[in-house]
């Protein structure tokens, strides 16, 4: 990977270096710069429950980073008031990599993904107007953003750009799977086998050294009726994306369950055994790299799971940098 001087502060020099052979990230530096003043503003930002109109919900409160900055104790995300969204939150992992966000790729920016969870009525249920006044009318606020920005006066453009600076820097990157590829340290030959499961029916997918892809697909779930979500169609609009969804990284997956755009799946091994064992291949909806036949043992599941967990990036969950600021 290329870096310049516009990304110098995004990662730290050993962070810099086990990203090294990635390929280079989609989001664009050069319009937003990286500094420590920046980060540490969007840092302050994401865990401020008073950006919700009843000052009770933060952006953390369904990212939490000890579970890959999604949430673990409902299906579907829980706002204001206990309003109930129609979708798993997201894990918020690598994103300087995508070009899209939300399970329907509705949002094609970084830059303005906070507005949606901001204003969703669902979610923090405010507007904003309301959250400038709040930070401007804040003197710890207006001297972070001064330092950050230049301007002491927030605007909907700098309030959103501080967003981004931390979360682009919400990067997973030292996991045993890392440290494996990097010649650090061996894999058992359970875990070398679920490698090789992985690579000949997962990777299409979810592609390393990300575990994701830039794509929507449809994985044969059947509809669930209560939320009668039907994916990327809500946007588009276009019968082909009819029950596609964002394909999301598997880095950390031992940690973001539940699973699925619903959270239908509380456990990995029922991930498994869907597109082992209960996948209806003959569903007109199923995108074309699942039609395959992906015939798994009892032992080979089992072997592919401890392949997942060695995603489990511990240095990025309990990373300090990243947590409630003091």
């Amino acid at each position: 990977m290329s870096f310049s001087a516009l990304d110098e502060n995004w990662l730290s020099p050993s962070q810099r270096a086990q990203i090294d052979s990635w390929p280079d990230p989609v989001y664009n530096f050069a319009e937003n710069p990286i500094s420590e003043d920046g980060f540490q503003l969007g840092r302050k930002l994401f865990y401020d429950p008073m950006l919700s109109r009843d000052q009770t919900i933060s952006c953390a409160n369904c990212h939490l980073q000890y579970t890959g900055f999604t949430h673990v104790d409902h299906a579907v995300s829980h706002g204001i008031e206990g309003r109930k969204g129609t979708r798993n939150s997201p894990a918020l992992i690598n994103l300087a990599w995508n070009s899209s966000f939300h399970w329907d790729g509705g949002v094609n920016h970084l830059d303005v993904q906070a507005i949606n969870p901001i204003e969703h009525f669902a979610e923090m249920d405010n507007t904003l107007e309301n959250v400038l006044n709040y930070v401007n009318g804040n003197p710890e606020y207006r001297s972070a953003f001064f330092h950050a920005f230049g301007d002491s006066m927030a605007t909907s453009k700098t309030l959103l750009k501080a967003f981004s600076q931390f979360t682009t820097s919400l990067v997973s990157s030292d996991s045993k799977y890392d440290q494996y590829i990097r010649g650090e340290v061996g894999f058992t030959e359970q875990e070398k086998n679920g490698l090789r499961l992985f690579d000949n029916f997962c990777n299409r997918c979810h592609t390393a050294p990300l575990f994701n892809s830039n794509r929507y697909a449809s994985n044969g779930l059947p509809i669930d009726t209560m939320y009668n979500d039907v994916g990327r169609y809500a946007i588009t609009k276009q019968g082909s994306d009819s029950l596609q969804f964002r394909i999301p990284t598997l880095r950390n997956i031992e940690h973001t369950y539940p699973y699925m755009h619903d959270g239908r799946f509380r456990k990995l091994r029922e991930v498994v055994k869907h597109y082992a064992e209960e996948l209806d291949r003959s569903n007109p909806y199923l995108s074309e790299e699942l039609k395959s036949e992906m015939k798994l043992s009892e032992n080979e599941q089992k072997d592919l799971i401890a392949f997942l967990c060695t995603l489990t990036d511990r240095t990025f969950l309990y990373n300090r940098r990243y947590s409630f600021p003091n």
